[in-house]
């Protein structure tokens, strides 16, 4: 494997105006920094600019003070005071990955066996120290909480990463799951109704969080009042129903809808108003023809009231029988306990057969969100990751863009929803999501050719947040065997 050669690095701090910008950084962090100049040039990369544009071969893309500066025809950088030049023949960049169903809890289920039994309560310790560094090491830059179990804890540790203190991506901390009676743990609060709603919405927006999640059993009258308060706030609402119906939701006015198609249970039978029904959405999948009317009504209805659906393929894909096995990296990370977890899930006990068929509704799915983004949606991605079913931090960020292939996007196309899409959805677009001269220098460095090989997504070697390159497999090795534990 060819290895990039760091040419010249000098002047490793700089008393420039706009390199000062940046915060110091701890100890901690330095560890995992493997560039960090006043200007860094990347030479002869394959671009892959985030806009779903045809890639661009052999450029440099030059970074100053923590921006884009330039990107011109490849050529080679002659050594200078102040300046980092990595030589990239063989390598792509792409934008820094903008997670928008991302966790930073693990799911854990006491005394779960190979049986599948396991005893009450499920419970979500916090991964404050392994996820955030398993996200920056597979490439996000930027990603949503998408529901906070410690939010208190999420506020702080977004603190601590601002300020270069702690390794991490930028944090848009949700707030805490916004649900009703009937939750599926204990650490979330039980919503007694929409005053409560709109007390909970005002209490964390007045602490520091920057959008909400409604939850499977939320009531209309609590997501509309919840609704109501945070976008007086400016702040936005998503939502992982099944108590409420996608249309009900879009005409409360929610901003974003979780898991696909996966969660609407509109067509349910017996569904009751406020109640999630039994079939938790997977009738109304197996039963909503993507070339059909309902769901052409549905996609019509998402797109013209601007409701954003989020992809999150890869924690559906362990239903499916006969998919690949997680890479020897992604069990590398997992504590001996997440890993023993994950094996069980996957030898599925002769006593739990499948309900329906998950291979027809994981493509039928797959089909749904493909009609949603041709029809002007806007499609985000993130992978749900709790490592339920192995899937982890970054490396399901990673699996996710895999699988927006697999639906039938193209690879520029599948980047651009995991990246520039998640920008827009944040209205920070102007700031990230592609790599254009101005904006922040969140940029990935891969080996190989994503847009030719999406699989090559996989292989990251550097990756820059606001300018500042992070030695990926370090961060790796140094949360192994850790996701699971803290």
């Amino acid at each position: 494997m060819r290895l990039i050669r760091l040419l010249v690095t000098v002047f490793f701090y700089s008393f420039s105006s706009l390199h000062a910008q940046q915060p110091s950084l701890s100890p901690t962090v330095q560890k995992y920094v493997r560039v960090n100049s006043p200007k860094v040039v990347l030479c002869h990369v394959h671009v892959i600019d985030g806009t779903s544009k045809p890639p661009v071969e052999d450029q440099n893309v030059t970074i100053e003070g923590g921006k884009i500066s330039a990107i011109q025809a490849g050529g080679n950088v002659p050594p200078a005071p102040g300046t980092t030049v990595l030589d990239l023949h063989g390598y792509s960049v792409m934008p820094g990955i903008v997670g928008m169903h991302d966790h930073l809890y693990y799911l854990a289920r006491p005394n779960f066996d190979a049986t599948w039994n396991w005893e009450q309560p499920p419970i979500a310790p916090q991964m404050s120290f392994s996820a955030p560094r398993l996200y920056l090491a597979g490439g996000v830059t930027t990603m949503r909480t998408t529901g906070s179990v410690e939010t208190y804890a999420d506020l702080n540790l977004k603190r601590l990463i601002d300020a270069g203190q702690l390794p991490g991506p930028h944090l848009d901390v949700t707030g805490p799951y916004l649900e009703g009676p009937g939750s599926f743990g204990v650490q979330l609060h039980e919503l007694t109704g929409p005053d409560d709603a709109r007390q909970t919405v005002n209490y964390w927006a007045d602490r520091g969080v920057t959008s909400f999640k409604a939850y499977m059993n939320i009531t209309r009258a609590e997501l509309g009042a919840a609704i109501e308060e945070a976008h007086k706030r400016g702040l936005k609402v998503t939502g992982h129903l099944c108590s409420i119906t996608y249309p009900e939701a879009v005409a409360l006015g929610i901003d974003d809808l979780e898991h696909g198609f996966f969660v609407n249970t509109q067509l349910d039978p017996g569904k009751k108003l406020d109640k999630c029904s039994d079939s938790e959405g997977d009738y109304t999948l197996e039963h909503m023809d993507p070339g059909g009317k309902e769901a052409e009504d549905l996609i019509n209805l998402l797109v013209q009231h601007h409701v954003a659906i989020t992809s999150t393929l890869p924690v559906f894909e362990d239903s499916v029988p006969g998919r690949p096995p997680l890479r020897q990296a992604l069990l590398d990370a997992m504590s001996p306990q997440a890993r023993e977890a994950y094996l069980y899930i996957r030898n599925r006990p002769a006593n739990k057969p499948l309900h329906g068929n998950p291979a027809n509704m994981f493509k039928r799915d797959m089909q749904l969100e493909r009609e949603f983004a041709l029809a002007g949606g806007l499609l985000l991605a993130g992978p749900d990751p709790t490592g339920d079913g192995g899937v982890l931090p970054g490396f399901g960020d990673q699996r996710e863009i895999e699988l927006l292939v697999e639906a039938g996007f193209s690879p520029v196309e599948a980047i651009k929803i995991a990246t520039f899409n998640g920008a827009t959805y944040l209205g920070k677009q102007d700031q990230i999501g592609s790599i254009t001269v101005g904006k922040n220098a969140d940029i990935v460095v891969v080996k190989g050719n994503p847009a030719a090989h999406i699989e090559d997504v996989e292989k990251v070697e550097i990756v820059f947040k606001d300018g500042i390159g992070y030695d990926s497999q370090k961060l790796l090795d140094s949360v192994k065997g850790r996701y699971g534990e803290y």
